[in-house]
């Protein structure tokens, strides 16, 4: 027994300094992996990113694993393109979604952000000093993250649907260097009569990129220039607290009998981003926490019609005689659903806040097929509005 106590020990004792030893070098910098926090779907950037309590279809592995639960049909789809940086940029995003059952969904998606074709000039002079455009050739610089989603209503909790999300990021820098890592998201959504609510918990253990470089590919370069050669590091993203509350107000409907059909509705949505990772410059900011707050606001007609609005990114921008102003990022679109088909339209800068930016004309696409499944008893009805 004691050899036995031993040899544990031994294992403990090496394991706690393997441990010491990965953490001393893992870096949390401010916006780590921050290409996951724009946004996805023209629905959501038009009502400034307000989802984490509304989404119902394929895109819900991005805001609220939760949501996979009030998909209609049996399988959706959801896709998007934007682009960054007129045209320097793309971004991309897809998803699906499916039920398993009356009360379980799954869902995977994918998303990513790069910059291709970016000139390699590390050669762009040969040995005798002169310029050889031949030598220059082109790499890409990309993030990439896939969403492996599940949600899960529990019987004793009917207005209650739980989601969770397995998340794996891939980036990478042409040949130069690599990144992989690893992170959980968990979300709810509680529903009843005409409120809604959401929270999402996001990287909540910490989502770790593990970084590789390859010196080979650059060290004569950085060392005749005075660059520092980078080493391989760990840096980790913060949990980050998404929070959403939402009503909605039936404004018109056929007659004055409570089930008879809705003509014209309206949804009005309230949240934030809480952030843990020092000071932003957002409205509230502490040691502690930065909260960002937005809003959105959704007009149908027969849920076959949509406009939308919202207002985020609340930031102080200094002018030139150091004061400062308060500024935040408006959005506008529309959608239109038919037959299983549904095109949504956002007009919204999701690439700088600044007021003299041009904005981004941004389209996605949602397609539902399969036949839908039986929902269980006592289940809340999964339609857009309760």
């Amino acid at each position: 027994m004691n050899q036995i106590r031993k040899y544990l020990s031994l294992i403990v004792v090496f394991i706690t300094l393997c441990f010491s030893d990965l953490y001393a070098q893992v870096e949390t910098p401010k916006y780590v992996n921050e290409y996951l926090a724009i946004g996805v779907g023209a629905k959501a950037l038009a009502m400034g990113n307000s989802q984490t309590e509304l989404v119902d279809d394929a895109t819900s592995g991005y805001w609220n694993p939760a949501g996979l639960l009030n998909i209609e049909d049996k399988y959706t789809v959801s896709l998007m393109h934007a682009q960054y940086f007129a045209g320097i940029a793309n971004y991309d995003f897809i998803g699906f979604a499916t039920k398993i059952d009356q009360r379980s969904a799954l869902g995977i998606s994918a998303i990513r952000f790069g910059v291709d074709d970016i000139p390699d000039t590390r050669y762009l002079f040969d040995q005798d000093g002169s310029l050889n455009w031949d030598n220059v050739k082109s790499f890409s610089a990309s993030d990439y993250a896939f969403l492996f989603s599940y949600a899960r209503q529990f019987p004793q909790l009917p207005n209650v649907r739980f989601g969770a999300n397995a998340k794996v990021i891939y980036r990478n820098a042409g040949q130069f260097a690599n990144a992989w890592g690893f992170g959980l998201d968990f979300g709810f959504q509680w529903s009843k009569n005409n409120w809604k609510v959401g929270v999402t918990a996001k990287d909540i253990t910490g989502t770790y990129n593990i970084w590789t470089y390859n010196p080979a590919t650059f060290y004569d370069v950085f060392a005749s220039t005075g660059n520092t050669i980078p080493d391989n590091s760990i840096e980790a993203a913060t949990p980050r607290l998404i929070i959403g509350l939402a009503k909605h107000f039936p404004l018109w409907k056929r007659s004055n009998l409570e089930d008879a059909e809705e003509l014209i509705g309206m949804l009005v949505s309230i949240g934030a981003d809480l952030t843990f990772d020092g000071q932003r410059n957002t409205v509230v900011k502490t040691d502690l926490m930065s909260l960002d707050p937005h809003a959105g606001i959704e007009f149908h007609y027969q849920k076959m019609i949509f406009l939308r609005g919202g207002i985020s990114q609340f930031q102080y921008i200094k002018e030139f005689d150091g004061s400062e102003t308060l500024e935040y990022l408006p959005s506008f679109g529309a959608g239109l659903a038919f037959k299983g088909f549904t095109v949504d339209y956002a007009l919204t800068n999701i690439g700088d806040i600044s007021t003299a930016s041009l904005y981004s004309h941004i389209f996605s696409l949602k397609v539902n097929f399969g036949h839908s499944i039986k929902r269980a008893e006592n289940t809340p009805k999964s339609d857009k509005y309760y």
